[in-house]
């Protein structure tokens, strides 16, 4: 699937409040969907460019040869999801942020986990 058919598939996840494909080398957003005045996705996409480069970070100082799975932020209603696209070898990452009262987390990371097997860069 594209990029614009992985966005839409994840927004489809209950409670998706906004997603991103994001390059965390340039901090831009490929694409998004979703957001609104409350959620802006291209700011977010910049931040959160900064916690993946952060981990990573740790992950080369500690001499910890693996791959990030997932980031998880929870808030107090909401989870923000970071999932790195390992399997192509890429500097992009999935970004969904979900509203806590109306999604699973378990169901998001399965649903996002599948949507990243399914993209095509």
């Amino acid at each position: 699937m594209n990029i614009q058919s992985a966005l839409q598939e994840a927004m489809a996840i209950d409670g998706a409040l906004g997603v991103a494909v994001v390059d965390y080398e340039s901090g831009m957003a490929l694409g998004f969907l979703g957001g609104g005045q409350h959620l802006d996705l291209e700011v977010a996409a910049a931040g959160n460019t900064e916690v993946v480069r952060a981990k990573l970070r740790a992950l080369a100082a500690l001499a910890i040869d693996d791959v990030i799975e997932d980031i998880l932020i929870t808030l107090g209603t909401q989870y923000h999801l970071i999932r790195p696209l390992t399997r192509s070898q890429s500097s992009l990452f999935l970004y969904l942020a979900l509203d806590r009262s109306r999604g699973n987390l378990a169901l998001a990371r399965h649903a996002l986990k599948g949507i990243e097997a399914g993209l095509e860069l």
